[in-house]
């Protein structure tokens, strides 16, 4: 008996396989040096995986006739929290993008720089930001929003954006959906935000029904990346 390298002939022993499986043989060669000389006429016959091409997952530029229709953004940005843990959401609308950031506190400062990452994300897609959808909470922020050329528009007392709102209960929803299946009385900070990035993640990666494009998904076009 002897034992063949998997990590060197991996693609050849599966070729092999598939190639005694289609000819019904269940003979492997009896010694090691036979084996290798078997191996190594599959390698130089289907070549091995290290010389194969990476997948290309980006795409090249934003559609013409989405940027000339939806160039101008309205996002929609709110506090969310998760076991006391405070995460800056934001959705926009028509292509509903949704974005999630973990931060430390709720200052101006805060505030406003998780808003430059948001606003420089749309941006180097060809999008501009143009106006901001947000409760009182974020009064703080309306001359940093200016300054980038963007409006801020506050909602009422006592109510709120429904746009993120729905998109906030969402993720939280789906953020339950995976806790419970996971074999833990208690989580961590680090996992509850791994969670609701994971969430965000697969809500980006599918063409939302109300969205620009049929088959163009709301992370493509504002990253530039799409899932193989």
């Amino acid at each position: 008996m002897y034992m063949v390298d998997r990590q060197k002939y991996g693609r050849a022993i599966e070729d092999l396989e598939n190639d005694m499986l289609k000819k019904r043989k269940d003979a492997f060669p009896s010694n090691m040096s036979d084996a290798c000389k078997l191996l190594n006429g599959y390698r130089n016959k289907y070549g091995s995986r290290r010389h194969m091409s990476h997948v290309n997952v980006t795409w090249t530029q934003v559609p013409e006739d989405i940027l000339q229709r939806y160039r101008d953004v309205v996002v929609a940005i709110d506090i969310m929290a998760i076991n006391e843990i405070p995460f800056m959401v934001s959705i926009s609308r028509h292509i509903h993008f949704g974005t999630a950031e973990l931060i430390r506190n709720k200052t101006k400062k805060t505030l406003l720089t998780s808003m430059e990452q948001i606003v420089r994300a749309y941006h180097a897609r060809g999008f501009r930001v143009t106006t901001v959808l947000a409760d009182g909470g974020f009064e703080c922020i309306r001359n940093g929003l200016a300054d980038m050329g963007i409006t801020l528009n506050v909602a009422s007392r006592n109510e709120h954006v429904p746009e993120i709102e729905r998109y906030i209960r969402t993720v939280k929803e789906r953020v339950q959906a995976i806790a419970v299946l996971l074999p833990f009385a208690k989580y961590p900070p680090r996992l509850i935000a791994e969670m609701v990035y994971n969430v965000v993640f697969w809500l980006n990666s599918f063409p939302h029904n109300d969205g620009v494009h049929a088959t163009i998904s709301p992370r493509t076009l504002i990253t530039g990346l799409a899932i193989d």
